[in-house]
């Protein structure tokens, strides 16, 4: 089953549809709007949200691994989050013997529970503003010298925190540099695996339904944060003891209603809302299409192999998710910023701002100069970094090309030995040099074709024919230790990095030699000299008018609420349950169910294959409580909260502060959101908490874990 998804021209919304939240919003949690919030239907208060002196909304809130979001639905740190955010710990798990990956995983009792060894929770006990003490004395500086006394403030706010042993402090930026937070975090280390469903409930859709609506997927998993006996941060130990949090989130199985209020609670990882409309321009026209074509040309030749070797798609699985996930959300960027004008709109506000303050115009034209100047770095970074990270053989050799400077510069310690060999025995698991080299072949063409000579190292036209390069890459992995299969000590790399690396000058002497590591260091050396340093300068140049024009933003627009733009640090969005129209003459409601899943079932595909089981509960409707008005049980459910990357998995709240939903994706429609956030077209979807514990409770028997949560009905 295939379906194509057109963005077609913009649209002309009805009068009637009227939107609060005309700019979105990713509010600090100190600092909430709470006054709309409780217009739109909130029953709590700020405070209940986050509150660092008395147990809150935030003390279940956690970013999950670094990355995503998850929370706490249990008094005994029982975690949720998305299959999507656990799925490379399941892929670790599974082996084509037990493929928790396509048959799912269920803890029986704690016991059960699979230890994830380097995987991090990580709590905000507390947010305080720096900006005094940060920015002090820098009012009349710019460029190094702003930067190295802003190092210096940092260092003293930093070194004045009183912290417990196991909490640490971050200060982050915010608004380009024109305010200061200071974040205390808790960081806990012993995380297990608890469950999660098959990939055909937690994937359903797959890469078709990435990104769109209606949707029907199950992304969930389930961990547990353990402790030591004190409740406290510890390493992992069999010792351990499931993590007793201040505070859990009850878990509501109430129906929905449209414009009913709702709230995200999570760590989204990085918008742009305040940039010029030339810095918008540049990403639309030329950046995000260059990103595509790379990954559009990986993604295929990998699926080829995939679909055809089971094996390969284990091993592939999680890397082909992440690749897939960010081309296809670029290429919704892109029909999304032309649908919503948002070049257009940005040149009006920016001459809206000029009218009220005329020092913008300088500000702007100083910007639209930088910007053009800077364009044709921008593009070859684009490319450059995408080939590099997609053609698994030269991601691996500038990894060894680091190692070699760093070992003979005499900067290798065994902190860094241990951290690099651990880092390439797990990229080795899940490598096959030979799929790579056709994925090498190919990218080498693309960037020859695609890049000015100026940019590329000399004689690199050579490259331009995939099918020579093929040819040349496969005889150059006979005897090169970065494609795995060059012996030292009588290992490989892909057997044993132990060995490899059991003398390092050694191995330095034969990664010298080796054809991959000359073509990385080629590639390489042409790329600092011709772009990374003129990007680099450029950059630092906007980066100082950005901040300007930031601060005029502010201090110009009096009646626009601002707030910072996303930058992995714990934020709130708030909106209503609601539909949308994204076309015209289509209307999609808020809600899918499991007839849906039905619906677009078949037998056998690796999107839209359905279990068994869930056929049979299907068919014999034993819903349980999980059904709502319709009979069915809800799947998933659409609203107007502003999200992003870094939000998948997080807690979707009512107005009573109950978890109604698990946030895991935007409509494609609004993916520019992270630029430009338009209220017609912006909706995020989440599974619906009545589906997760059906899951839970009908299809996997685990009731068990039912009965940790408190459920309001």
């Amino acid at each position: 089953m295939k379906r194509r998804n057109i963005l077609l021209a913009a649209i002309i919304f009805p009068a009637v549809m009227a939107f609060g939240q005309q700019y979105g919003g990713m509010w600090i949690p100190t600092e909430l709007n709470e006054k709309e919030m409780k217009d739109l239907g909130m029953k709590i208060s700020a405070k209940q949200i986050f509150d660092p002196a008395k147990p809150s909304i935030k003390d279940a809130v956690v970013q999950f691994n670094g990355g995503c979001t998850a929370e706490i639905i249990s008094p005994q740190g029982l975690l949720l989050t998305n299959h999507h955010c656990g799925y490379g710990q399941i892929q670790k798990h599974s082996s084509v013997q037990n493929d928790y990956l396509s048959d799912g995983f269920w803890a029986k009792n704690m016991g059960g529970e699979l230890a994830n060894p380097g995987v991090t929770v990580d709590f905000i006990t507390d947010i305080k503003e720096v900006s005094a003490e940060v920015l002090a004395g820098t009012q009349n500086l710019e460029g190094k010298a702003a930067e190295d006394l802003i190092r210096t403030n940092l260092e003293k706010v930093q070194a004045g925190f009183k912290l417990e042993p196991w909490q640490k402090v971050v200060i982050k930026p915010m608004y380009y540099g024109n305010k200061y937070y200071a974040y205390v975090i808790e960081t806990f280390k012993d995380i297990r695996l608890v469950g999660a469903p098959p990939s055909s409930i937690g994937k359903f859709g797959s890469d078709t339904d990435n990104w769109v609506w209606p949707r029907h997927t199950g992304d969930f998993a389930m961990f547990r944060i353990y402790a030591d006996k004190n409740n406290r941060p510890a390493e992992y130990s069999k010792d351990n003891v499931p993590y007793k949090p201040k505070h859990f989130l009850p878990v509501s199985i109430k129906d929905k209603q449209e414009n009913d209020f709702t709230f995200v609670f999570g760590f989204p990882g990085r918008t742009t809302e305040y940039l010029p409309a030339i810095a918008v321009e540049k990403i639309m026209t030329d950046t995000d299409p260059a990103m595509i074509s790379v990954r559009e040309v990986a993604l295929k030749t990998l699926d080829e192999k995939m679909r055809a070797d089971d094996e390969t798609r284990i091993k592939y699985a999680s890397k082909y998710a992440s690749v897939a996930n960010y081309w296809k959300k670029w290429i919704g960027e892109v029909e999304g910023l032309k649908k919503s004008d948002a070049v257009g709109k940005k040149k009006k506000y920016e001459q809206s701002l000029i009218a009220k303050n005329p020092q913008v115009k300088t500000t702007i034209d100083g910007l639209n100069a930088l910007y053009t100047e800077q364009a044709p770095y921008a593009l070859n970074r684009a490319y450059y970094s995408e080939v590099i990270r997609n053609a698994e053989t030269l991601s691996l050799a500038n990894q060894y090309l680091n190692f070699m400077q760093s070992y003979e510069a005499g900067k290798t310690d065994d902190k860094s030995m241990t951290s690099l060999k651990n880092r390439l025995a797990s990229f080795y698991k899940d490598y096959d040099g030979a799929l790579d080299a056709k994925v090498t072949a190919k990218l080498l063409a693309l960037y020859a074709n695609k890049t000015p000579q100026s940019f590329l190292p000399t004689n690199f036209a050579q490259f331009k024919d995939e099918n020579a390069n093929l040819s040349l890459i496969e005889e150059w992995s006979k005897n090169s230790v970065v494609s795995g299969r060059k012996s030292l000590n009588g290992a490989t790399a892909a057997t044993d990095i132990q060995k490899v690396f059991a003398n390092p000058a050694e191995l330095v002497k034969a990664l010298k030699d080796d054809p991959f590591i000359k073509l990385a260091t080629q590639l390489r050396t042409s790329y600092m000299t011709s772009t990374e340093d003129k990007y680099a300068q450029l950059q630092s140049q906007i980066d100082v008018l950005q901040k300007r024009y930031m601060a005029q933003q502010m201090e110009t627009d009096k009646d626009r609420p601002f707030f910072p733009d996303a930058n992995s640090t714990l934020r709130v969005a708030y909106g209503q349950v609601k539909g949308s129209n994204p076309r015209d003459a289509v209307y999609y409601g808020y809600q899918t169910h499991i007839s849906g899943i039905m619906e677009k079932y078949v037998p056998g595909d690796y999107e839209f294959d359905v279990p068994k089981k869930l056929i049979d509960l299907y068919q014999a409707k034993d819903y349980g409580i999980y059904k709502d008005k319709t009979g069915e049980v809800p799947v998933n459910f659409t609203a107007t909260n502003h999200t992003t990357g870094g939000n998948s998995g997080s807690p979707v709240l009512d107005a009573h502060g109950n978890l109604i939903g698990l946030n895991f994706d935007r409509q494609w429609e609004g993916t520019m959101s992270d630029i430009n956030f338009d209220p017609r077209f912006s909706r995020n979807i989440m599974v619906d908490t009545k589906y997760i514990l059906f899951i839970i409770d009908k299809y996997a028997d685990a009731k068990w874990l039912i009965n940790e949560m408190k459920i309001v009905k």
